[in-house]
């Protein structure tokens, strides 16, 4: 077996497989987060949990969705050109993202219950779909 190839069992997810599209549905829900923040800042803000703030606070509202915008695309092209494997890898190495995004708003106390439970729902659709994508077997 040739090492450079992916472990049996653990390949390309392919057009047929349910998961190529789940995790491409979450590319792109990343995207819409990512083009939401970077054009209209305060209401990416609102739906953090966060106070829309004025001038070079706007900036770090901007990089939330620089991030997003990477995360969507590390999602789809390891999606469409690496392994499931690499896929899970890197959804649950993300599952930092909402962890750190839930203790910033929690910190910052301005948050309503759904921004709160938004991030909850982040992190919990992250894991399943890592764990999803673990799973030698992919019946649902």
């Amino acid at each position: 077996m040739d090492p450079r190839s992916p472990p049996p069992g653990d390949g390309r997810l392919t057009p047929a497989d349910l998961r190529l599209w789940a995790v491409l549905g979450l590319a792109l829900v990343f995207l819409a987060l990512a083009a939401l923040f970077l054009a209209a800042p305060a209401l990416g803000a609102l739906i953090y949990g966060v106070p829309a703030p004025e001038g070079i606070g706007r900036t770090a509202l901007r990089a939330i969705g620089a991030r997003d915008a990477a995360l969507a695309l590390y999602l789809a092209g390891l999606a469409l050109f690496s392994t499931r494997r690499a896929v899970a890898i890197v959804l649950a190495a993300s599952l930092v993202i909402p962890a750190c995004d839930l203790v910033l708003i929690l910190s910052a106390g301005t948050a309503a219950w759904w921004q709160v439970a938004l991030h909850g729902v982040s992190a919990g659709v992250l894991a399943l779909t890592a764990l999803w994508l673990a799973r030698r077997n992919h019946s649902a």
